[in-house]
C-alpha cells in the first residue's frame, strides 16, 4: 500500500487528479472536443448520406449493390470496413444514426490522442523521458488537432477517413511496442477503410528486418480479403479506380501547370508512389514518426480537391511528429499546419494563394522532417546488462508504470 508521499509523487508524475484514472490534460482535451462538437454539429453530417447509401447497397440484393457496389457506384470511394461500421447505425433513424456516428467519431479523436501519448512514452522508454513534459506537449498539439478532427468527424462525417486515421494510429502504437503482426493488421484495416491509407505502409519497414516479410504478407492478405471479392464478383469494379473529381482552382496541382478540368489519369498512382517513397526515405533516415505526415503531404500536394477535412490527416501527421519524432515542448508543426491549411482556407482571398500555401507547406514540412537535425529521433539500444544495476531496473519499472498510466 502506498504511503501518502509516494501517492502524491505518483500523481504528480502521471498527472492524475485525486487518484482518479484520468489526467489533467485529458480533461482539458475532452472539454475542448465537446466545445467544438457543439459548435459544429448543427451544420454537420455533410457527407453522411454517402455512408448510409453505401452500407444499404452493400448489404442489399439489389443489382447495383452487394459485390457490384463499386462497379455501379464508383463515386462511393469508401472502403468495405467503413461501410460495415456504418451499418451499426442502421437500426436508428437517419438523424439519430448520424448524431451517434458523429459522437463516436469525435470520441475516437480523443482515443487517438491518448494512443499517441502512449506511443511516445513507449518510443522513449529507457531514455529518462519527462512524462509531465510529454503530457504538456500532447496537450498543446491536441488543442490544434481537435478542431480539424471535428471537421472530418462532425462537419463532413467522413467515417472512412476517420477509421483510416484511427487504424493508422493503432499501427504506430503497435510499432512502438514492437508488435509486428498487429502493425500489418492495423495498416490493412486502414486501407480497407479508405484506399489512400496505403501511403502509410512504409511503417512496416520501421520494424526489425526479420519481421518485414511476415508483416507485409499479413498486410497484403487482409487487404486482398476485403477488396478481391468485389473485383472477382464484378470485373467492372476495375473502372472504379478511374473515378475522377474536379480539379479545383485552389489545388496545389494548378501550380504544376495542371489545368485539366478533372483528375489526370496519372494523379492517383503518382500520389500513392510519392507518399510511399517519402515514407520509405523517412524510415531509412530513422524518422518513422514522419511517415504519416509525409503520406498526408503527398495527398494534399497532388489531390485535385481541397476539402478542409483533408487537413485532419496532416494534423495527425504533425501530432505524431511533434509528440514522437522530436522532444521540443512546443509542438510548432501542429500549429503551423492548422494556421496555414485551415486558417489559410478561411482568410486568404484568392484560390491561387491558397494553392500556393498548400504547396509551400508540403515542401517545407517534408524537407524539415527528412533533413533538419532533431533531438534523438530514434531510441538508443539498452545496455547489454539491461540497465545499470538495481537503480536502472527500478527506473525502467517506474517508466513502464508511467506508460501504462497513459502518459
Amino acid at each position: 500500500m502506498r504511503t501518502g508521499r509516494a501517492t502524491t509523487d505518483y500523481e504528480a508524475a502521471t498527472g492524475r487528479i485525486a487518484g482518479l484514472p484520468v489526467r489533467r490534460h485529458h480533461i482539458l482535451l475532452v472539454g475542448w472536443t465537446v466545445l467544438w462538437f457543439f459548435l459544429v454539429e448543427p451544420s454537420g453530417g455533410f457527407s453522411w448520406h454517402y455512408l448510409r447509401q453505401g452500407e444499404q447497397l452493400l448489404f442489399s440484393d439489389q443489382p447495383d449493390g452487394g459485390l457490384s457496389l463499386y462497379a455501379r457506384h464508383p463515386e462511393l470511394q469508401i472502403g468495405p470496413v467503413s461501410l460495415a461500421a456504418a451499418r451499426l447505425t442502421a437500426p436508428f433513424s437517419a438523424h439519430t444514426g448520424q448524431l451517434l456516428a458523429e459522437a463516436a467519431m469525435s470520441l475516437l479523436g480523443l482515443v487517438m490522442l491518448v494512443l499517441v501519448g502512449r506511443t511516445a512514452a513507449h518510443y522513449y522508454l529507457g531514455t529518462g523521458t519527462n512524462h509531465r513534459r510529454l503530457q504538456q506537449r500532447l496537450l498543446i498539439a491536441g488543442l490544434a488537432f481537435i478542431p480539424m478532427w471535428v471537421e472530418v468527424s462532425v462537419r463532413f462525417a467522413h467515417l472512412d477517413d476517420v477509421l483510416a486515421l484511427f487504424f493508422t494510429t493503432l499501427a504506430a502504437h503497435a510499432l512502438a511496442r514492437g508488435r509486428a503482426p498487429m502493425v500489418g493488421v492495423y495498416l490493412a484495416l486502414a486501407v480497407d477503410s479508405k484506399p489512400w491509407a496505403i501511403a502509410f505502409a512504409p511503417l512496416i519497414l520501421a520494424l526489425p528486418r526479420p519481421a518485414w516479410l511476415r508483416t507485409a504478407l499479413c498486410f497484403a492478405g487482409l487487404v486482398a480479403v476485403a477488396w478481391l471479392p468485389f473485383y472477382l464478383g464484378n470485373l467492372d469494379t476495375m473502372a472504379a479506380a478511374k473515378f475522377t473529381i474536379p480539379n479545383q482552382p485552389a489545388s496545389a496541382l494548378r501550380w504544376f501547370g495542371v489545368t485539366d478540368p478533372a483528375t489526370p489519369w496519372w494523379d492517383r498512382p503518382t500520389q500513392f508512389a510519392l507518399g510511399i517513397g517519402l515514407g520509405s526515405v523517412a524510415v531509412w533516415r530513422g524518422r518513422w514518426p514522419a511517415v504519416v505526415l509525409l503520406g498526408a503531404d503527398a495527398r494534399i500536394l497532388l489531390d485535385p480537391s481541397v476539402y478542409t477535412y483533408y487537413t485532419a490527416s496532416i494534423l495527425l501527421g504533425t501530432l505524431l511528429w511533434d509528440a514522437v519524432g522530436q522532444k521540443r515542448l512546443v509542438p510548432w508543426w501542429s500549429w503551423i499546419a492548422l494556421a496555414a491549411l485551415y486558417g489559410g482556407t478561411l482568410l486568404l482571398p484568392s484560390d491561387p494563394a491558397r494553392g500556393f500555401v498548400r504547396l509551400a507547406f508540403v515542401v517545407v514540412s517534408a524537407a524539415y522532417v527528412l533533413l533538419w537535425p532533431t533531438q534523438q529521433t530514434r531510441r538508443p539500444r539498452p545496455p547489454a546488462d539491461g540497465g545499470h544495476g538495481r537503480g536502472g531496473r527500478a527506473s525502467r519499472r517506474r517508466e513502464r508504470v508511467l506508460v501504462g498510466a497513459g502518459a
